[in-house]
């Protein structure tokens, strides 16, 4: 069984549902069973040659839309695009705390560890919703540095459920089985036609059953 649904295809794209859980590309000491060993084995199995590349990344925990190019020249196409940040990224998230404004902005630098520097780095968001203890968020990453909405949400006080990383999730009131991030929405021109496409990933039911679990 495939670890990935395909929301779209064609003879240049291909976006992918990633589950929390699985790496997009091999770390240095770490397995090579990854999203991108996936979907080439499947491809090789359709008899597609052209091998599937990330045209951006996703965290191991975080789940939901990444878009691969076939092809190293699609892929410099689609890249060039993030580049120009012409490509909008909206996620959905489930913080610690009641976010006080409606909407909001962080501008935090994040330190890039392989350029050994401060880089800038800028997040919209915007509350859904409000509950007992937690907040619903849709966040739109205007830069794209490595672990960015995670470190900002913990910056303004509302680390996201389940992250262990920049926040201690034992110290969390509410305790939820996954890092509760999810990239829901993409929407972009295509790098060949020009037409404009939205891919969409629905919200994981763990979302609503993890929390669950704390009112039950």
């Amino acid at each position: 069984m495939k670890p990935y649904t395909i929301l779209y295809e064609d003879d240049v794209l291909i976006a992918v549902d990633k589950p929390s859980g699985i790496l997009v590309i091999p770390a240095p000491g770490l397995e090579a069973d990854t999203l991108t060993a996936a979907l080439n084995k499947d491809l090789d199995g359709r008899g597609i040659t052209v091998n599937a590349y990330p045209c951006h990344r996703l965290d191991r925990e975080t789940s939901g839309v990444i878009l691969y190019a076939k092809g190293k020249k699609a892929q410099k196409a689609m890249m060039e695009e993030f580049q120009k940040r012409a490509v909008k990224k909206t996620y959905v998230a489930i913080v610690q705390g009641s976010v006080k404004n409606d909407r909001g902005s962080v501008r935090q630098e994040i330190y890039n560890k392989n350029k050994k520097r401060l880089e800038p780095a800028l997040t919209h968001y915007k509350v859904s919703c409000r509950k007992n203890g937690f907040t619903i968020l849709e966040i739109e990453p205007v830069t794209g540095r490595t672990n960015q909405i995670r470190i900002h949400m913990k910056a303004i006080g509302h680390p996201v459920l389940g992250e262990d990383v920049y926040a201690f999730r034992k110290d969390f009131a509410i305790k939820a089985k996954r890092l509760m991030l999810h990239a829901h929405r993409v929407r972009f021109l295509h790098p060949v036609t020009g037409a404009p496409l939205t891919i969409e990933s629905p919200v994981p039911a763990e979302f609503g059953s993890s929390l669950q679990e704390n009112f039950s």
